[in-house]
């Protein structure tokens, strides 16, 4: 019954991702689904990717937390919209709590949407919520046993962002490690190793989003 009862959600919930992907595919918006685990630095690439690109491609954000607002303030700060989900206790977002957000943005002023998931390495890869592309951050503060801990969001995800590398000399991690055991996984996995505090290794990243939004939008 148990097994019975997570199918009918997963499925539900495919039908109403389908449903969001046709209406940002009519709009031709590129969506990223942004995971990892709390403290990984989602919110802070945030901040960079907006400061870096805000002048040439018309971005909103949708936040996930459990609860309070503090990252969609910090986020609309930048002048972007943002809008904020709580969860109340539930440990990702999905298709539903997405769609309830559209009344939210007005599409046709749209390139890119990002949503930002709530701080998790298990449910967030399981629910689609209409996105392009699942990216996901790990920090090398979290150690480099986490591919082989938790496989399906890195076989999911289309991008990894291996971030906090200005700690490397401080902690006991091997990025080639994680490499490694990521690609074993997904061997399209597009890894960039980068660090939100100093900047280091960013502008492939947002060359990355450039090159994807142009494709949605039908410029390449």
């Amino acid at each position: 019954m148990k097994v019975s009862v997570v199918r009918h959600i997963l499925e539900a919930n495919e039908r109403i991702a389908e449903q969001n992907r046709a209406l940002f595919q009519e709009n031709r918006i590129f969506v990223i689904n942004l995971m990892s685990s709390p403290g990984a630095g989602k919110t802070s690439l945030l901040e960079r990717t907006i400061d870096a690109l805000k002048e040439e491609i018309r971005m909103a954000v949708i936040e996930g937390d459990i609860q309070s607002s503090r990252d969609a303030e910090r986020v609309a700060e930048k002048g972007v919209p943002a809008v904020q989900i709580n969860t109340g206790g539930a440990c990702h977002l999905d298709g539903n709590m997405i769609r309830d957000t559209f009344g939210e943005f007005d599409f046709t002023e749209l390139d890119l949407l990002v949503v930002e998931n709530v701080g998790n390495l298990v449910c967030p890869a399981e629910f689609k919520v209409g996105e392009d592309s699942k990216v996901m951050i790990l920090s090398v503060a979290e150690g480099d046993d986490k591919p082989s801990k938790y496989p399906l969001m890195f076989h999911e995800s289309k991008v990894l962002l291996i971030n906090k590398i200005d700690l490397l000399p401080y902690v006991d991690c091997s990025v080639e490690k994680i490499r490694r055991d990521s690609l074993k996984i997904n061997p399209g996995l597009i890894i960039f190793e980068v660090s939100c505090k100093t900047g280091e290794g960013l502008n492939p990243w947002y060359d990355w989003l450039r090159r994807e939004v142009k494709v949605k939008k039908g410029n390449v």
